[in-house]
């Protein structure tokens, strides 16, 4: 009898091509959990378990809670289940928590909120120990004028601007319900918590902010970005090593 069974998973996408399966290879957060319950469950060439994801980060973005829920159908416990997968996943992934849910419990459509983080590090040393986690900055920003536009992405909006998929034909509108910025030492932390976000969305909204802070664009710009709905009018995307997924709500 098939179960359905919720699992909170931490990995550090550095080597990976993003959470989604490829055809192309087997470098990806959702084939490596798919190969291995595959494995456990004995299944026959051609057959295979799928395994859904809350959200799709992107190539070498990496996630501290990303929760997900897949239907098996094994005699194995919850415990035997996770201790199995921990052990034939590579090192930078980790399967945290694993229970049975209910039956119509889906991790994306029935996910309230999302939690990301992103880190720049300004300093006159190398992170080495957080290299792979943070994205290097020369010149220190003005993070009050970068408060003061994360001010104005506060809310309900259209997104577009902040979509790095120009083909979107979905609803680009999302709801930002709250976000802060944190200094600590050399670190810069922007967190977004939102309804959802769009591709690249994030990365997105944190090149345009360290734009406004360094002084290349003003705070008030965000409210004609947002207008527009044109890619090119926000600023750059950040790169994916400063992004991390902190937690999803239900």
């Amino acid at each position: 009898m098939k179960r359905n069974y919720k699992m909170t998973i931490s990995y550090d996408g550095t080597r990976f091509y993003g959470w989604e399966r490829q055809l192309t290879t087997d470098m990806t957060i959702q084939g490596k959990l798919e190969n291995v319950l595959n494995r456990m469950l004995e299944l026959p060439e051609g057959e295979t378990v799928t395994v859904i994801g809350a959200g799709r980060t992107d190539a070498g973005v990496h996630a501290r809670a990303m929760t997900a829920n897949v239907l098996l159908d094994t005699c194995k416990t919850e415990d035997e289940i996770r201790a199995y997968m921990n052990q034939y996943l590579p090192e930078d992934i980790s399967v945290n928590e694993l229970k049975v849910c209910a039956d119509r419990f889906h991790s994306r459509f029935k996910a309230k909120g999302k939690t990301y983080c992103y880190t720049f590090w300004c300093a006159d040393r190398k992170p080495v120990f957080d290299r792979k986690y943070v994205t290097v900055i020369e010149e220190r920003p003005d993070v009050d004028r970068m408060r003061r536009g994360l001010e104005r992405l506060v809310g309900t909006h259209d997104f577009k601007s902040f979509c790095g998929n120009n083909k979107m034909k979905k609803s680009t509108v999302r709801a930002i319900f709250d976000a802060e910025i944190k200094e600590q030492g050399p670190y810069i932390r922007i967190y977004f918590h939102g309804s959802g976000f769009l591709q690249n969305m994030v990365r997105i909204m944190s090149g345009t902010l360290l734009e406004i802070g360094l002084g290349h664009m003003e705070p008030e710009e965000i409210d004609a970005i947002l207008e527009k709905q044109q890619r090119k009018f926000a600023g750059p995307t950040a790169p994916p090593q400063g992004l991390c997924m902190m937690n999803v709500d239900y």
